[in-house]
Formats: C-alpha cells, structure tokens, sequence
C-alpha cells in the first residue's frame, strides 16, 4: 500500500475534519497500513511510532490566533519546515494529503510540491460559505441590497480562492455528490466521493435511559454553536412551536460557540451541556427524540449520521451534505428553514411514524462505515500514484481488507 503522509487542517477539535482524521489515522493502525500523521497540538514536538502509524505533533505559537473557541490558526507556523521535511526524508511518503489551505495544509502542500509528490486535497469545510457568513454582523450596516451584493462577492472570492489551492492537487475528494461535481469543474482535476462513516457500536439506541414515551419531548442539536451553523433557527422553532400549541418539549444543546450567549436568552428552557465525548456523547443522541440541524453549509454532517444511528430521526434543510444522508420521509425530513417546526409538530404528534423512522434511521446508519470510506480513498491514490508505485500498490490491493 501506498505511504501517505497526512496532514489535517485539525485533530484534536471538535469538528468534522478532526473526527474524520483522527477515524482516518485509526483505520492505517487497524490494517497495519504506513501511515504519518503531521498535525498541530499542545505537546512538544516529538515523532512518534505507534506500528505503522507515525505521528508529528508541532505546537502553534505566539502569532496564533483564534478562528474558534478550540481551533487556532499560526501564520507562523511553516517555521516548522525544517522538522518536517527531516521527518518526511525517514519516512518515504509516497504521497501527500492535505484536507484544506489551514496553517498545516499549506506546508503540506509546499512540501509536495518542492518534492515533487503527488498531492491529495480533500474538501471538509465550505469555507466560501463561512466567510459569507460570518461577514453578516458588518454587512448589516449598508443597506439591505448592498449588504446582499456584498456577502454575494464575499462568497464569490473567497470560493475562487479557495479552489485555486485545490486545483494545485493530483486529485481531490469530497464528502457529497453535488460538491464534488462544483470542485471538478472549478479546479478542472478530477474529484472522488469522500463521505463519512459512524461507529454503529458506540451511537447505539441501547444507550437511551430515558423511556420510550417520557415527556417532554428532547428536540437534540449537536454541533458548534455558530453563525454558520444557522443555529438561530432552533430560538425560532421554539417560538412558532409555541405559538402553535405545542409546548410539550425542550431543547438539548451539545457543543459550544460563540453564539451560546445568545441561544441562553432565548432558549431558557433548553439544557446546555458544553462538548460531550466518547459514551457521554453516545447516551445524549439516544435520549433525544429528534435531531434537529439547520445547517445550509455542512459538506456532510457527521453528528446526522451518528444521530440515525442512535436511532433518533433527523429533521435537515435541503442545502449542503446532510440532505444526502437523510431519506426524506423516511429516517426524517428534508425541509425548508421555514417548515422546521411543523415537520417536528406533526412526528411528535403522529407515534407510529415517528416509531417507524427511529427503526429505519438506524437500520440505514448500520451501512456507513469508516472502513468503506478510507478504502475508498486509498483506490482514489491509485490515480496519481508513479507507474512503478502504482503496480506495487495494485499488488498489495487486497491488504486493506485482509489485514485486521
């Protein structure tokens, strides 16, 4: 198999990119596949060998600054070079993955480039999208159409700078069909599905402690709790639940962000219960009755998947990755920002359906695993890997779902 050097945009946060690379670094441990990890953290730099998986942490330093409140951004950080391309002489990469134009992935990047490797980029975060967002607290001032003209352009140039650093990739993945199709056609290289998987033994509905037909109902968000996030959609659900005679519920918020404040004044009934982990994590999806995620921007939608799988049906909008994941009518509702709180009125209302879609928002989730997508991605390598690494990869093609 192919050695790949990998460097994520995070590890150690809580969001997607880091739940995919900290799975992705797992799954090269599992089947004994040559793996290095580079990624910035909190310890003192130190190579580490743990079997095939080598690992390089490097800190961030004074002239870092935060992007949020668990990721950090250090335009300083290519002093690191030195290291790494020491370490990268001992390991041999075959090639390179980055997954976004971060402090890390521009290093990685450079160094494919200076040594003349091929280069992996896969899509994680719309970061177009974010920007456009997070301008709105600004644009606010102008009036309604130059704001709207303005967030447009916004969007439009960070996009076109965004794809510029993918198209200097060999190959590209991204998590959903339709991005996929839109980074082909601006970066003109070739881009292959990336979704995402979810471990089915630890987001399970055997860890709900709540019964069946407690009230009230638990409406779950799990996520960052930001602009981009559309979180202020969950205040206004509340309401319009409200106004409508549905009162037997309350929110259960799991993540933080710089929008918590807000979402405390007008979420008094909610609980708040900070970033869960591990079994924690597990238990609050299970005592949810529905997931509720407004996000427009998500490229996949991580906490979607691990929510079916805890058995609990997710109500998504019809933007952006999560509509992929959830069966509209099925394993829950695809629906505009504005229908959020009568698609949740009507399965609260109606147990058999709602009985229906828990059963069948598991059953699907059963499907998603991470061992799938990462074999997925080591046959998107072959592309682009030299002729005579390629036939030696193609002879070991078997490995990845021999060795265990």
């Amino acid at each position: 198999m192919p050695r790949v050097a990998y460097f994520p945009d995070s590890f150690h946060e809580v969001n997607g990119v880091a739940h995919t690379s900290r799975n992705f670094e797992e799954f090269a441990r599992r089947h004994g596949l040559p793996f290095l990890c580079i990624r910035a953290g909190d310890r003192e730099p130190e190579l580490l060998q743990d079997g095939s998986v080598w690992t390089l942490e490097l800190p961030r330093g004074i002239f870092s600054f935060a992007l949020e409140k668990d990721l950090r951004l250090d335009p300083a950080f290519l002093r690191h070079i030195p290291q790494i391309e020491n370490v990268l002489a001992r390991f041999q990469p075959d090639l390179i993955h980055v997954t976004g134009p971060s402090d890390v992935g521009v290093v990685g990047a450079g160094l494919a480039l200076a040594l003349d490797l091929p280069l992996a980029a896969s899509w994680h975060t719309n970061l177009h999208e974010y920007a456009a967002r997070r301008s709105e607290w600004l644009l606010h001032l102008l009036p309604r159409w130059q704001a709207e003209a303005a967030g447009q352009k916004i969007e439009e140039m960070s996009f076109a700078m965004v794809t510029k650093f993918y198209a200097s990739a060999d190959v590209l993945f991204a998590p959903n069909q339709d991005l996929c199709a839109l980074l082909a056609r601006h970066a003109a290289k070739p881009c292959l599905l990336m979704p995402r998987g979810v471990d089915a033994e630890l987001f399970h509905p055997q860890r709900r402690t709540r019964p069946e037909d407690e009230r009230p109902r638990v409406l779950g968000f799990v996520g960052r709790l930001s602009v981009e996030k559309n979180v202020a959609l969950l205040a206004t659900v509340q309401e319009q639940l409200e106004k409508a005679g549905v009162g037997d519920f309350r929110f259960m918020i799991v993540g933080h962000g710089m929008e918590e404040t807000w979402l405390r004044q007008r979420l008094p009934g909610a609980k708040f219960t900070g970033v869960l982990r591990g079994e924690a994590l597990a238990r609050a999806y299970a005592n949810m009755d529905l997931f509720v995620f407004p996000s427009h921007t998500d490229t996949f939608g991580n906490v979607v998947l691990e929510a079916l799988a805890s058995g609990v049906p997710a109500i998504v909008t019809p933007d952006g990755g999560p509509k992929s994941i959830v069966r509209d009518g099925l394993t829950g509702r695809v629906v505009a920002d504005g229908s959020f709180a009568a698609a949740i009125a009507e399965l609260l209302s109606n147990p058999a359906k709602h009985n229906a879609m828990r059963q069948a928002a598991r059953t699907h989730a059963e499907t998603a695993s991470w061992d799938a997508v990462f074999e997925g991605v080591y046959r998107g390598y072959e592309g682009v890997l030299p002729h005579g690494r390629r036939a030696a990869s193609l002879c070991d093609q078997g490995a990845v779902s021999q060795v265990e």
